[in-house]
């Protein structure tokens, strides 16, 4: 059995697909509780920074032509184009159109921080992830973002089967259906990894 510190040792934070286009007000997908987790987000990043360790973003993108996923994401369709590449957006909360794939401004990379594009929910699926985190020379996982029961589940789930112990963060994950949020913690602590909380993290980093 891992101890909670070497659930976390040389540990990458992989922040899942906090965009502008989940989590602006206004956003074509957006899901409000995602802005509720941004200060957790910060204090992790500013954790990892400190201890040199990575901080890896995520982004997803949706294909400009008919896939499968339109079938499930509407939005994704040309009359509204959520998350297509290169699609600028206004959200009132800024007044002002940006690059609807973008990570939000609040927690902007920096420059070097690897970030993942995919068009699918889980971050290792047809990405170079895996081969970056190899790299990188990570162990563990420390996951976060949104939606909680759809991408951020996928990509750690997905961490899982690349065994990676997988730490996903209780309040710096969030969704649109709190019930979904609630079982899809629930479950991935059973079987698949960890779940705390960001201060926890941030204490178990050492």
């Amino acid at each position: 059995m891992l101890t909670p510190q070497e659930r976390l040792k040389n540990a990458a934070l992989v922040i899942v697909d906090m965009q502008n286009d989940f989590v602006r007000v206004g956003a074509a997908l957006e899901v409000p509780d995602a802005r509720k987790t941004i200060p957790a987000h910060l204090k992790l990043i500013a954790a990892f920074r400190r201890r040199g360790r990575p901080v890896v973003y995520t982004k997803f993108l949706t294909f400009q032509k008919p896939t499968l996923l339109w079938e499930w994401s509407p939005q994704a369709l040309p009359d509204t184009k959520c998350c297509w590449k290169g699609h600028r957006r206004f959200y009132p909360d800024l007044g002002r159109e940006i690059e609807c794939t973008d990570v939000i401004d609040e927690l902007a990379p920096q420059p070097g921080d690897p970030i993942i594009e995919k068009y699918c929910y889980g971050a290792f699926h047809g990405t170079p992830l895996a081969q970056t985190l190899k790299f990188l020379g990570v162990d563990t996982l420390v996951v976060t973002g949104t939606v909680t029961q759809i991408c951020v589940e996928e990509t750690a789930r997905q961490a899982f089967h690349h065994d990676y112990p997988t730490t996903m963060v209780s309040d710096a994950v969030s969704s649109f259906a709190p019930d979904l949020h609630a079982a899809t913690l629930k479950n991935f602590a059973s079987k698949f990894g960890w779940v705390a909380s960001s201060a926890e993290v941030v204490d178990r980093l050492g």
